[in-house]
């Protein structure tokens, strides 16, 4: 067989027509075959095996052969192989498919499979080489293997035919592919084609997801009678998964129905919040008693105006005071200000009511209802948050609460800032006086003395009145002073001039002269001395009324200017003051003067009066010498008589003193004689050298002891003696 064999195809011929055809030696067919294919010759190989496996021979069913000539032929020349395949029967079916299929021979590995009954490797040629679903599908049809149906599922599902596949699997009875199958499913939404499927899947497998899968399409498809069937079985899914899958996907009937069947009361009301059973959403929200759930169907309910369930349920969020505020806010984007007024006035009546509701309510009162704010700060202003309310108060503008509020949070600076500055609503006279006695800082005392005499100085003398213990009444009438309204502020001074303060008393003076009051300047002046006396003399002494002049003459007086103050007087022809103060004065130079100004005036009854009233500080020489030098000696006769009788009264009196010290010493004489005759009686019964009873030692003369002699005088020379006293006038003599 080698090419250099010049023989070499008349031995390929009679080798294949003759010699091996007739032979019966399978050695000897090996041996050629073998040599054949050493040689390469494919066609000349696919000759003789044609001649030994198709003609009739020895070899015809030899299963090597026949996979011989059919592979040589895949090889060598393709055509004649759906021949070989249609007329050989003993060949390796699976194998020389598979060769086949890898020699892109699909139509030839079809017929192979089918031959041999390997319809699954069959369709797949179908599917996977040839890619025909229709011919796939009629194979299947007229096959009906399960793993026929089972690759054609799969073919389908892979080129999107998903109502065809899950066919195909329903035929097949194959569940395996379940996780694909559903998930196709859901994106074509097959929901009714699923449902078939997957109530063949459960008879052959238990899977949760399964079951989960079926009443959720159940719930697509609108079958919730067969939900309400289904969970009343036996089954695996987690009905709350899948209540919940439904919820999201706004399938709220099926929802309703599986929340309810597990008791599941929070989503439930979420369910029936959509659809808009309100009140059973209520009674749902009431067995989940969560504040979530509260508040979502008190949401809903505003929303859809149902205010009266909504309030059910925001009486049940608002004794949590983290919630209180976001159901406030919530009511306030809605605009549902006397929806919200009327929950929190409920909200302050419940037994947990707290702080919080209290508070807010006052927030929304100043917000949207400022009527009924004050009110509600004095009835409960024990339970409210004040700082927060304060800041609410100063945005919303509401100074007279504010002022309160500052009150009753212990800021009385700040309250009466408010009230001074915001006066038109905050200010309250009352109100201003109390919170006034218990400011810390001074200085607003004089502001509110300045806002007073701006703004209500009618009542300037009550509020001074009220601090008059803690103001500086000084630095008060220089406020007034310099604002030209010292008038004003008279009632307040007359009150606080018992300090004798030179501020107040100067203030009272000058308001007296300014109104002409000499009876209340006389009062002031003569009850209070700490001012500046002689200025304020000064100041009035050429007054154009003579009482503010006599006024400044009296000031003299009192400050002991004895001479400007007669002079005063002189000059304004007031002779008794004069006189009155020349007498007070105690100075005789004085008098004398005045005397010789009466004479100079040719004023003898003035002359006269003042003999009488400075009759102390005139000299009798003086006034007689007056007198007689000019006339006036009976003017001057009361005074000389008056004179004279204080003289001989003066002698009368020292004559009547002499005679009474007399009397007086006569008394102690014979006082003295009684005891000393009592003394005597009981000498000459005692012994020598004892005294007598009761004998005092003085009397005695000599110390008392026992063998001692005091010698006494006589009675007569005793007698002697006091007579001669007597008779003298003076003391006794010894």
């Amino acid at each position: 067989l080698d090419e250099s064999n010049p023989y070499r195809r008349q031995l390929i011929d009679q080798t294949v027509s003759t010699a091996l055809p007739e032979s019966r030696n399978p050695e000897q067919v090996s041996v050629t075959v073998k040599a054949f294919m050493t040689a390469e010759l494919p066609h000349e190989l696919i000759e003789l095996l044609e001649k030994i496996v198709l003609q009739s021979s020895a070899f015809s069913g030899n299963p090597n052969l026949q996979n011989l000539l059919i592979l040589t032929a895949i090889k060598a020349d393709q055509t004649r192989v759906m021949d070989y395949v249609n007329r050989l029967d003993s060949f390796d079916g699976p194998a020389v498919g598979e060769i086949a299929v890898n020699a892109e021979l699909y139509e030839e590995a079809f017929v192979i499979y089918k031959k041999f009954n390997l319809n699954v490797q069959a369709i797949k040629v179908l599917l996977d080489n040839i890619e025909s679903l229709e011919r796939a599908h009629e194979f299947a049809t007229k096959v009906e293997e399960s793993g026929v149906w089972s690759e054609l599922a799969r073919a389908q599902l892979e080129q999107g035919l998903i109502t065809e596949s899950i066919t195909s699997y329903i035929r097949a009875g194959d569940p395996e592919n379940w996780a694909e199958v559903i998930s196709a499913a859901r994106g074509a939404e097959c929901y009714e084609q699923l449902v078939k499927f997957l109530l063949m899947a459960r008879k052959k497998i238990k899977e949760e997801k399964v079951d989960e899968e079926l009443i959720y399409s159940y719930a697509k498809i609108g079958q919730i009678g067969a939900i309400e069937e289904f969970i009343a079985g036996s089954h695996l899914a987690n009905i709350n998964t899948v209540g919940d899958r439904c919820f999201f996907e706004e399938m709220y009937e099926a929802a309703k129905l599986l929340y309810t069947s597990i008791s599941a009361w929070g989503s439930l009301a979420s369910t029936l919040v959509k659809l808009h059973q309100f009140q059973q959403a209520v009674d749902a929200a009431r067995k989940a008693n969560n504040g979530k759930t509260w508040k979502e169907v008190c949401f809903a309910c505003v929303d859809e105006g149902e205010f009266r369930l909504a309030q059910v349920c925001g009486l049940n969020i608002i004794i949590n005071s983290d919630d209180l505020e976001q159901v406030s806010d919530y009511y306030q984007r809605k605009g549902k200000f006397e929806e919200l007024i009327a929950l929190l006035e409920s909200g302050i009546g419940l037994d947990r009511a707290h702080m919080g509701i209290f508070t807010e309510l006052g927030t929304i009162y100043a917000k949207y209802m400022p009527i009924k704010l004050m009110e509600h700060l004095k009835l409960f202003s024990s339970k409210l948050n004040i700082p927060k309310l304060i800041r609410v108060c100063e945005e919303q503008q509401h100074w007279k609460e504010l002022a309160y509020l500052y009150v009753q949070y212990d800021e009385y600076d700040n309250a009466l800032m408010v009230m001074i500055n915001h006066s038109p609503e905050a200010w309250d006279h009352l109100q201003f006086k109390d919170v006034a006695v218990k400011v810390a800082n001074m200085e607003l005392y004089y502001k509110a003395v300045n806002f007073y005499l701006e703004e209500q100085p009618q009542l300037l003398n009550d509020m001074l009145n009220v601090l008059s213990s803690r103001i500086d009444h000084a630095r008060v009438v220089d406020i007034v002073r310099k604002a030209g309204h010292l008038p004003l502020i008279r009632t307040y001074l007359n009150a606080v001039q018992d300090n004798n303060l030179v501020s107040v008393n100067e203030a009272i003076n000058e308001l007296c002269i300014e109104e002409e009051d000499f009876d209340a300047l006389r009062e002031s002046i003569n009850t209070y001395d700490n001012f500046d006396q002689i200025q304020l003399a000064l100041k009035i002494e050429n007054h154009e009324l003579i009482e503010f002049r006599r006024i400044a003459s009296h000031i003299y007086k009192k400050n002991l200017r004895w001479r400007q103050s007669v002079d005063l007087s002189k000059k304004d022809k007031l002779y008794k003051d004069a006189m009155e103060t020349v007498a007070e004065s105690g100075e005789s130079e004085l008098s004398e003067e005045l005397l010789t100004f009466f004479i100079e005036q040719d004023n003898k009854e003035c002359f006269a009066a003042c003999l009488f009233t400075c009759y102390d500080l005139v000299k009798p020489d003086v006034a007689l010498e007056l007198a007689w030098l000019n006339g006036y000696m009976e003017y001057a006769m009361p005074y000389l008589i008056q004179f004279v009788r204080e003289y001989s009264s003066k002698v009368d009196m020292l004559v009547a003193d002499k005679m009474d010290r007399r009397k007086e010493e006569e008394a102690e004489s014979t006082k003295a004689k009684a005891a000393e005759i009592q003394a005597n009686m009981h000498a000459p019964l005692l012994p020598p050298g004892l005294p007598a009873p009761n004998m005092p030692m003085e009397q005695s003369g000599q110390p008392t002891g026992f063998g001692q002699y005091t010698p006494m005088l006589p009675q007569f020379a005793h007698n002697g003696m006091m007579a001669q006293q007597d008779a003298m006038g003076g003391s006794p003599m010894y």
